[in-house]
């Protein structure tokens, strides 16, 4: 059994912005999983395609009890091979992504169309299919659902790194990360106890006043 993924995203830039934006992906806040990209082999074909190979070293924290079952000197790395073909005359831009190691663990091969949106021309439209597949007796179905779920999660932060570097090359302010705004709130929240602590000493301190004037209107 094979774990299937199908999914559309959009990106609110036209194709060639997000064309530039895909090879300057790395770093973004979004990405701390992934530790290091190179080329490994491009070229030109004669109808004017540019075909790429990446290869990409990636974090890959196994679950607790999927642990037990490897050696504690199994590398936690992944290694991923990307392979692109951009079609500039026809706009449209295929990837195709699988690991070449941890494969007996598990497979996570994925393909994206990066195409114009068909209702705004302005507009960059991702169909992204990914099959996750494990060889792995006995427990490869829970392996398959775990890595079906990280990979949705990763699907998550892409786009939000897509996002990043898009705002960043378009000269405008990126977006807030999570850990940002949650040290933004966090601040505020610390700015608003001081401030409730300090209105309520001095209510009390001008509650305890009142009191003693009226006590001692009645000595």
């Amino acid at each position: 059994m094979v774990k299937y993924f199908l999914g559309q995203s959009v990106l609110r830039s036209s194709w060639d912005q997000v064309f530039a934006a895909f090879w300057q992906r790395y770093p973004n806040p979004y990405s701390k999983h992934v530790l290091t990209e190179d080329i490994v082999h491009r070229e030109v074909t004669p109808d004017q395609k540019l075909l790429s190979r990446r290869l990409l070293t990636k974090t890959n924290r196994m679950p607790r009890w999927a642990e037990r079952l490897f050696p504690a000197n199994v590398a936690h790395s992944v290694y991923v091979l990307e392979d692109s073909i951009v079609d500039p005359q026809n706009q449209t831009m295929t990837t195709f992504t699988w690991n070449i190691n941890h494969a007996r663990l598990m497979v996570v091969e994925e393909r994206c169309v990066y195409c114009v949106n068909s209702d705004n021309s302005g507009w960059t439209e991702i169909r992204r299919e990914a099959w996750v597949s494990s060889s792995l007796f006995g427990v490869s179905r829970a392996v398959q659902e775990f890595g079906l779920a990280r990979f949705k999660s990763n699907v998550t932060k892409t786009m939000k790194g897509f996002e990043y570097i898009l705002a960043k090359l378009q000269g405008e302010a990126p977006s807030k990360t999570l850990v940002e705004t949650a040290k933004e709130a966090k601040e505020k929240a610390k700015e608003t106890a001081l401030a409730a602590t300090e209105k309520a000493k001095d209510l009390a301190s001008k509650a305890a006043t009142k009191q003693q004037q009226q006590q001692q209107q009645f000595v």
